[in-house]
């Protein structure tokens, strides 16, 4: 009789008898987020009151001279002053097209240097194309997205229709970097335009003349050509051409197509001496992080660099939570200190090395549109390695003995906020 009773108790009936338990995990889920929240505002705090006790001054870069790979000529930049002054000078010497797109684009000294040096160019009658993004650059005052009608101007946003935001791969930002003059002369990296990032930023950005230009060129055609406006299409095509020392690779959203993140990994998987890799924002999935971890245990050494502070504290702790995992396996961590290291390239061996826009977080890997290039050169490993090395002198080693050191409250916002890299 006791069977056929507790058989009969309607599904609703065993869903409401556990209604305490449900509560439980709704307080308890409810007072993580609370104290996440709290952890945030005294980190933001904290973090205000430190970069205002910080003193002004510089941070180690170089000035690495120009080399050859192959038809093309490559030149790397690690100083925003200097980057810029060079993209001025090619906008300034274009005859036929300038195709610029940038993620942050600010209302400052710089950015208004850009926007004259463009505007000069198109009214002169060179094909001037720009694209920026919208998110990015929502607090750029509305007069600054004002352009000249000579130029042709793209706001990137993918969401155009109210259905669009059912679609998740309309969600992702145009993350990329270019700037290509006349389809011979491309720069690429992580460097977007501001005064900010001229003098205060560590990054690293490759300029690029010669034939492979062209597959920069081409990328952003592609790019423009599938978000403007029918009759503003680019009808100029760049033959592409198989190198095996350069190669351009980009990630997609909309089409699901990935590549930098799989050319990370199959890199590391093939490294046998050394890895020297440096992110803003080191928050990598688990597959890319066992790369790492079986690289380290097979012998080789393996050496990431990233902010100590970076612009971004949530992913500062995000990355953190990887610490420890890190340490164990024997991988070397460098806490670059006293500016923002923004930079997103990696050299292994001394023969392969990748420039480029793309960070090591969810984000880059498979939410935004990001562009890399890689690059087979044993010269150019070379000077991407006396980058690294100069960087190193003014990062902080992060011993495994420094790391279990750290206070109890470090311990607790690192369990805290871990969870919070899912969204990074």
């Amino acid at each position: 009789m006791e069977r056929r009773e507790l058989s009969e108790v309607s599904p609703i009936r065993r869903i409401l008898r556990r209604i305490p338990l449900v509560r439980v995990v709704v307080k308890l889920v409810v007072g993580l987020i609370a104290l996440q929240a709290a952890l945030i505002t005294v980190l933001t705090l904290v973090s205000r009151r430190r970069a205002q006790r910080l003193p002004p001054g510089g941070f180690p870069h170089l000035r690495l001279p120009e080399m050859t790979a192959g038809d093309n000529r490559l030149q790397i930049y690690s100083y925003g002053e200097h980057l810029y002054e060079a993209m001025l000078d090619a906008i300034d010497n274009a005859r036929e097209s300038i195709y610029f797109e940038t993620y942050l684009w600010k209302d400052d000294a710089i950015g208004r240097a850009f926007k004259e040096r463009l505007t000069a160019k198109a009214e002169e009658g060179v094909a001037v194309y720009v694209i920026y993004d919208t998110f990015g650059n929502l607090v750029v005052p509305r007069a600054f997205k004002q352009f000249s009608p000579a130029m042709s101007v793209l706001s990137f946003w993918a969401i155009r229709r109210p259905w669009h935001l059912l679609d998740p791969r309309r969600y992702g930002l145009d993350h990329r970097k270019l700037l290509i003059v006349d389809g011979v002369t491309a720069f690429i990296g992580g460097y977007n335009v501001g005064a900010l990032y001229a003098t205060q930023w560590r990054d690293t950005h490759l300029r690029i003349v010669g034939p492979e230009a062209r597959d920069l060129a081409q990328a952003f055609v592609d790019f423009w050509n599938r978000f403007c406006r029918k009759r503003e299409r680019i009808a100029r095509d760049y033959p592409l051409r198989f190198n095996p020392m350069v190669n351009v690779y980009g990630n997609d959203i909309a089409r699901m197509i990935f590549p930098i993140r799989d050319t990370y990994i199959s890199a590391i998987d093939r490294a046998q001496h050394h890895i020297r890799l440096t992110n803003a924002y080191f928050i990598p999935d688990h597959i890319l992080l066992e790369s790492l971890e079986a690289a380290s245990r097979r012998g080789v050494v393996v050496e990431i660099l990233l902010p100590w502070r970076s612009n971004h504290l949530l992913a500062d702790w995000a990355a953190r939570s990887y610490f420890t995992r890190c340490l164990d396996a024997g991988i070397q961590l460098l806490g670059y200190q006293n500016a923002m290291v923004h930079a997103k390239t990696c050299t292994i061996d001394g023969q392969w090395s990748t420039i480029g826009t793309a960070n090591l977080d969810r984000l880059s890997s498979i939410g935004n549109y990001e562009i890399n290039v890689e690059i087979y050169d044993s010269r150019f490993a070379c000077q991407m390695e006396e980058l690294f090395d100069s960087d190193k002198t003014n990062a902080l080693e992060i011993t495994s003995e420094r790391w279990q050191r750290r206070t109890p409250f470090m311990r607790l916002t690192e369990r805290v906020l871990g969870p919070l890299r899912l969204m990074l």
